[in-house]
C-alpha cells in the first residue's frame, strides 16, 4: 500500500473526556479542526497521549472514524494500534485500516518485555497480516524495552514498515539509525525536546505531545529544521523550552490535558488511574504557556 511520508511536526492527539467520563465527540472535532488550520502534518489518535490504554475498543474506533473524517484526507491521520498482544494489535491495525486511517503506530510490546527476536516476530506478524504502513514506535520508559539498533533497522527492511518514532532519549542510537538506514525509512522524534537535534541529524520530524496547546509554533520549528534554517528553529525551541518540560512535570498527558483545558478546547478530564494535574503545578505550566506565546 502505497501512503504519503511522514514528515513534520504529527500532534499526538490527546482524547477529550465529558464531566460523566464519556469519549467528547464534539470537543474531539473541534479540537482535531483546531490543530489542521494551525498547520500541523498529522494526527495520532489513540496513543499513549490519547490514553488509549483505558478506552473500550468501541471508543477506540469511534475516536479513530471521527478523526479521519474531521480531517477529510487533509493530512494523515496515524492511528494507535499497539497492544502487547500480537493478535490484537493485528486486529487493531485492520480496524484503523477499515476506518481509512493511512498509517497505524505500533508500540512495541510492553509489560510483556520480549527479547529482541521477539520484538522483530511481533511486528513481522503485523505486516504479514496487513498491508497499512507501520510506524514502529520505540519508547523503553513506557515498555520496559529498548528497540535496538540492530532490531530497528531489520525491521526497516520489512514489508510496510516505514518509520519509527524514537523516544528512547538516546541520541547516539538515533543517529547510527540514521546513518544506516534505508531511503524510505522516516525517523521521527518521540521527544518534543530532542526534535532540533534528531532533525539536525536528518531526522523528519516529530510526533509531538507539546503540539496539542502549541501546534503552530511545532509545525514553524520543524519546519525550519527542514528547510535548513537552524538559527530560526533555534529561536523557537528556546521559546517553546519551558512548555516542553512542563508538559511532563508529572505523567503524560496529565498535564498537556490541564494545558488544553487552560486554552479552552476540552475539559480537564483523565481517566483512572491517571489523575488532573496537581495543583502545584498548574503555575509552571500556566507560565510555561505565556512564554510559548499560547496564551497572552
Amino acid at each position: 500500500m502505497t501512503a504519503r511520508p511522514l514528515t513534520g511536526c504529527g500532534t499526538a492527539l490527546v482524547t477529550p473526556f465529558t464531566a460523566d467520563g464519556a469519549v467528547d465527540e464534539a470537543a474531539l472535532r473541534t479540537f482535531v479542526e483546531w490543530q489542521v488550520r494551525e498547520g500541523v502534518h498529522f494526527v495520532v489518535p489513540c496513543g499513549s497521549t490519547g490514553e488509549a490504554a483505558t478506552l473500550t475498543p468501541a471508543e477506540h474506533e469511534r475516536v479513530i472514524a471521527i478523526t479521519v473524517e474531521q480531517v477529510a484526507g487533509r493530512i494523515p491521520v496515524v492511528a494507535g494500534a499497539g497492544a502487547n498482544d500480537t493478535a490484537r494489535a493485528i486486529a487493531l491495525t485492520r480496524v484503523a485500516q477499515r476506518l481509512g486511517a493511512t498509517h497505524a503506530l505500533h508500540v512495541s510490546p510492553m509489560y510483556n518485555k520480549p527479547p529482541q527476536r521477539g520484538i522483530e516476530a511481533h511486528f513481522r506478524a503485523i505486516t504479514d497480516a496487513v498491508d497499512l504502513p507501520v510506524i514502529v514506535y520505540n519508547v523503553p520508559g513506557r515498555t520496559g524495552s529498548n528497540i535496538e539498533t540492530r532490531t530497528a533497522l531489520r525491521l526497516a527492511e520489512l514489508p510496510h514498515i516505514v518509520g519509527i518514532k524514537e523516544a528512547s532519549g538516546n541520541i547516539g542510537q538515533i543517529g547510527d539509525i540514521l546513518r544506516d538506514r534505508p531511503p524510505h525509512f522516516v525517523v521521527l522524534s518521540g521527544d518534543d525536546a530532542l526534535t532540533l537535534p534528531v532533525m539536525a541529524l536528518g531526522g523528519e520530524g516529530v510526533i509531538s505531545v507539546t503540539s496539542n496547546a502549541t501546534p503552530r509554533a511545532m509545525a514553524d520549528l520543524v519546519e525550519a529544521c527542514a528547510s535548513g534554517d537552524l538559527a530560526a528553529a533555534r529561536v523557537i525551541h528556546r521559546r517553546l523550552l519551558p512548555w516542553m518540560h512542563a508538559a511532563f512535570v508529572e505523567s503524560n498527558p496529565i498535564p498537556v490535558k490541564a494545558a488544553v483545558s487552560f486554552l479552552g478546547h476540552i475539559a480537564n478530564q483523565v481517566r483512572l488511574p491517571l489523575v488532573p494535574l496537581a495543583a502545584a503545578h498548574e503555575a509552571t505550566v500556566r507560565e510555561a504557556l505565556r512564554t510559548a506565546g499560547a496564551i497572552a
